[in-house]
């Protein structure tokens, strides 16, 4: 009795430390938190996004196609059995595959049991499997690089639409707090007798003009950020705030606008390359189609007869063989000739998108290297802007307190500093987004793997 219970307690023990052994080595579920920086965003996305993990199995089926394939190779064995009871007449010689002994009598229970064995050495069909296992492989590693390099650009892309609207919401608080101040003044200069009702009127037209903007701004930045955290593969209720580094945003503007475009490093000329090898290589399999296909084969049998079924096991007649089999397709009402045909046009029709693809890659280059000059200029020139409306309204600002300038100058100064703030932030995301389009037409952008 107390062998079995410390055999019980040992067994509970044991069982208890394997389960928390198995919790303790499960994989922890990933997870993002605090201010999340770009890289922290596209490096999350990367692994976590659902197209980049499709695409990922995508890769895993062609391999198990690709050993289904090339199995085709290996010996097929296979195992048969066969039962048969006569109740009219008996077996012939060679309905089992084996010589029925003529000394057996009345024959009513037949049965036999073997293997058979093939080994393939030509066939058309394995022959093509391991010739496109390199080209099939290459397609799908060449779509899972596009699906990241889609992720990185639509990550970036919405993170800096994010942090645009989230700077815009700083400004109009920013200004809310002037106008706030300035309405204070033009009152307390009313109640003085020193202006008339209308100043402190448009203060307060202003005011509310910035505070529906924030709240618009409030609304837009919820929207963006569901779409980002949706790009990232982020659960909408996990919450999300980004971190915004102004100093490192304007270290990394800039790109060598004088490097030569070569469609070979865009990811789509690649994979329409690698489509035509795989063309290709139909090609020629429905052009050398007319090839016979020679196996080696072998069988073992043993065959089984008896008039009652309780002795039928006991003796057996065993047979087997071995030898080739050859197959000649003679005539198939040009169906190999029509199929050549259908794959010469197909590579053909690849070699099209090829011109068309290598065009509009050109397009898309000339397009966004412009757009990137373009913003650039803008913003050298709205960076200045930001500094001289700031001094400007502090001046204005001063004056119109001393009663030397009218509440107008004031809102103006007001205005033109909200929108130099406004066109700065505007001009800095346009010109980051504007160098990942430069970098995608160029086939440089950069796509870090997945940790």
């Amino acid at each position: 009795m107390k062998k079995t219970r410390y055999l019980f307690a040992h067994f509970v023990l044991l069982l208890t430390l394997t389960l928390h052994t198995r919790a303790f080595a499960q994989t922890p579920a990933d997870s993002i938190t605090g201010p999340v920086t770009l890289k922290q965003a596209i490096d999350y996305a990367l692994r976590n996004q659902p197209a980049v993990k499709q695409a990922s199995i995508d890769e895993q089926i062609n391999e198990r196609d690709i050993r289904i394939g090339l199995s085709g190779w290996l010996p097929q064995v296979n195992g048969s059995g066969l039962y048969n009871y006569y109740y009219k007449g008996s077996p012939q010689a060679g309905a089992s595959g084996a010589n029925i002994p003529s000394n057996t009598g009345s024959i009513r229970n037949l049965s036999t049991l073997g293997v058979t064995a093939s080994q393939v050495i030509y066939n058309n069909d394995v022959f093509l499997a391991s010739r496109a296992k390199r080209y099939s492989r290459q397609y799908y590693k060449e779509n899972t690089l596009s699906s990241q390099i889609d992720v990185v650009s639509d990550v970036s892309k919405a993170f800096f639409d994010v942090l645009l609207s989230e700077k815009q919401l700083d400004i109009t608080i920013a200004d809310i707090t002037r106008l706030q101040r300035s309405l204070k003044d033009a009152r307390n200069r009313y109640n003085a007798g020193v202006s008339d009702p209308t100043d402190y009127k448009q203060a307060t037209i202003a005011l509310n003009n910035s505070l529906a903007t924030r709240k618009q701004t409030e609304e837009a930045i919820k929207s963006k950020t569901a779409l980002l955290k949706q790009i990232m593969g982020v659960n909408a209720e996990t919450p999300v705030s980004l971190s915004y580094d102004s100093t490192r945003y304007e270290q990394e503007i800039s790109i060598d606008t004088l490097q030569t475009l070569n469609v070979n490093n865009r990811i789509e000329y690649r994979l329409l390359e690698t489509t035509k090898a795989l063309n290709n290589l139909n090609v020629n399999y429905y052009r050398f189609g007319f090839l016979p296909s020679l196996s080696a084969v072998g069988s073992y049998q043993h065959a089984y007869f008896s008039h009652d079924f309780s002795d039928l096991y006991d003796k057996s007649f065993p047979t087997g063989y071995v030898g080739l089999t050859l197959s000649v397709p003679i005539f198939q009402g040009t169906k190999r000739l029509q199929n050549l045909a259908k794959a010469r046009l197909t590579v053909q029709r690849t070699d099209l998108d090829l011109v068309n693809t290598k065009n509009t890659i050109n397009t898309q280059y000339t397009q966004a290297l412009a757009a990137y000059k373009s913003n650039y200029a803008s913003y050298r020139l709205i960076r200045e802007n930001v500094d001289l409306a700031s001094d400007v309204y502090k001046v204005v600002s001063l004056q119109y307190r001393e009663g030397v300038k009218t509440y107008l100058d004031v809102i103006v100064a007001q205005s033109d500093l909200r929108t130099a703030q406004l066109s700065y932030y505007n001009a800095l995301f346009n010109l980051l987004s504007s160098k990942i389009d430069l970098q995608r037409a160029l086939g440089i952008l950069p796509v870090g793997e997945p940790q």
